[in-house]
């Protein structure tokens, strides 16, 4: 079976679909037309430098250590993508650094110590870029909803500690809800996965020549672990921002309230 191989033409050709973007944004008057042409040329510009970059890490003679350096550099430059989309809370940076890290660490211990996938460079970079881009979304959507969920209840968690209950006590029933929400998207899909769509890895895998059953396993391997990394981060960032909107002296800090 041959792979499947594209070329600048075929990259040129598939503008068409971004112009056909552009048309329908223009004739439906949703003023995207400019974000449109910018995402397609900031793509293009940042692919490049990607592969380029690959190109060094990924060499047959190039030290693991580069790999490993690689997936760190994901791991803070999402904590910093994160942070950015959820300004008005102290602490996020440091928060989802810590629970992307965490992921990272225990998906990635998971497959290569079990041997899963054999530790080369040709296997951890994707897959710690595969759960780091599923698992951004699920981030920011935990930070979110921690802090809407905490200030839309905010009377009722003051009731609480005018109690007595602790911050952690107060805060759960509502940070249990803003965990789920930011889950369940992940759960879904894997719910529907092979059944709606296939998903990017088999696609690649499939487009790439490998056999139909092989690339069945291999995307069942990254479904569990995205599911999880999504876990992990959603929990860590939610009891991290919940525990920095609480004050020692049981007052409550959301926002909307500083």
């Amino acid at each position: 079976m041959n792979a499947v191989e594209v070329g600048p033409l075929g990259v040129l050709a598939s503008l068409t679909l971004v112009v056909l973007a552009m048309l329908l944004s223009w004739r439906e008057q949703l003023g995207l037309s400019r974000s449109i042409v910018w995402a397609a040329l900031r793509a293009i510009a940042q692919m490049a430098v990607i592969g380029a970059a690959l190109g060094l890490v990924l060499a047959d003679d190039a030290p693991l250590v580069l790999s490993w350096a690689w997936v760190v550099a994901m791991v803070v430059v999402g904590a910093v993508t994160v942070s950015s989309r959820s300004k008005g809370v102290a602490g996020v940076f440091a928060v989802t650094l810590l629970a992307l890290g965490l992921a990272e660490a225990v998906s990635l211990g998971v497959v290569f110590g079990l041997g899963i996938f054999p530790l080369e460079a040709r296997t951890l970079v994707p897959a710690a870029g595969m759960l780091m881009g599923n698992t951004i979304a699920a981030t920011v959507l935990a930070v979110r909803r921690t802090v809407a969920e905490i200030d839309e209840h905010g009377a009722q968690i003051e009731v609480r500690l005018a109690l007595g209950q602790p911050g952690r006590s107060a805060v759960r029933p509502h940070l249990a809800e803003a965990m789920r929400t930011a889950i369940t998207p992940q759960i879904e899909q894997t719910k529907i996965v092979g059944l709606i769509a296939l998903p990017g890895t088999m696609t690649g895998l499939l487009l790439a020549g490998v056999a139909p059953v092989d690339a069945v396993l291999t995307q069942t391997v990254v479904m569990f672990l995205i599911l999880g990394s999504v876990a992990v981060t959603a929990v860590v960032v939610g009891r991290g921002i919940a525990r920095r909107l609480v004050t020692a002296d049981h007052r409550l800090v959301t926002p909307s309230r500083a």
